[in-house]
């Protein structure tokens, strides 16, 4: 007997089983996704190593920059703040900026480093304002002392770096220091000594001496010779002895600060006058 076999066929009302597209399966999804990463990544890295990303981007920017100088994004004047010392024309040369020039194309952080190449200048901040406008926020040195080496004068700031060798004549009232360490220590002998304005007053110049201390001079050749730890006691100890003694009015030229407590005066030889007679002493 033949048989047939009954194809199996869904009951009514029951659903039927759907075909999922590829693109709808989980896994397959995944796969297309990382195969397509995986194009898009090779690909961008062969423009990269080609260089053709960064031409690209660089051709837009100058496009754009050229652009932004037709709608009136260009230089018409250069504010500066802070500048004293530095002369108009030294600055313009360090800026380097035409009037009329695109302004985004302006290398900031360039400008900054000429500008702070010039021998006033401590720092300085480069802004742009737009529309048209370059802003110059400048901090100038500030002139400390006199620094004496070799033979030949500098004048120094705060920070004991050098702003000028030469045309020093209008700096002529400050004070002078002498030694290989001088500049790097201006400062704090200054602050030390300006505690007793009266003795501050008098003070000619100073020189350091073996990269531990000072040894002041004073108005008419008096020697002061402080000591390497606690200076600024002994220089308050000798402002109380010219206060309470008038140590300086003695013919003094050597005042000793250098042991604790303790005060060794030197005085000038005394002239001695001779007879030119009889060749005695009178």
């Amino acid at each position: 007997m033949i048989k047939f076999w009954k194809k199996d066929t869904p009951s009514k009302g029951a659903p039927r089983r759907q075909v999922q597209p590829l693109w709808r399966n989980r896994w397959s999804h995944l796969a297309v996704i990382g195969l397509t990463l995986v194009s898009l990544g090779a690909g961008g890295w062969w423009l990269w190593a080609n260089g053709w990303i960064e031409r690209t981007a660089e051709d837009v920017k100058w496009r754009l920059i050229a652009t932004s100088g037709d709608l009136g994004f260009t230089v018409k004047e250069v504010l500066v703040v802070g500048r004293n010392q530095t002369t108009k024309g030294q600055l313009l040369n360090a800026v380097k900026l035409a009037r009329g020039a695109p302004i985004l194309a302006y290398d900031l952080d360039a400008a900054r480093q000429r500008i702070e190449g010039l021998a006033w200048i401590k720092s300085v901040t480069v802004e742009r304002m737009l529309p048209d406008t370059i802003l110059l926020s400048i901090e100038e040195r500030l002139p400390l002392a006199l620094w004496q080496d070799r033979g030949r004068f500098h004048l120094i700031d705060q920070d004991g770096k050098v702003i000028l060798n030469d045309g020093l004549e209008r700096f002529s009232d400050l004070l002078v220091v002498v030694g290989d360490d001088a500049p790097q220590n201006t400062a704090r002998l200054l602050d030390l000594l300006q505690t007793q304005p009266h003795l501050m007053n008098l003070v000619e110049s100073a020189v350091r001496v073996g990269a531990r201390r000072w040894n002041v001079r004073l108005r008419g050749g008096v020697d002061v010779r402080l000591p390497a730890k606690d200076p600024s006691v002994a220089w308050s100890s000798l402002a109380e002895y010219e206060r309470d003694h008038g140590v300086l009015k003695r013919g003094v030229r050597i005042l000793d600060l250098r042991l604790p407590d303790r005060l060794i005066i030197r005085k000038a030889p005394a002239a001695v006058t001779i007879n030119p007679a009889t060749g005695q002493q009178t």
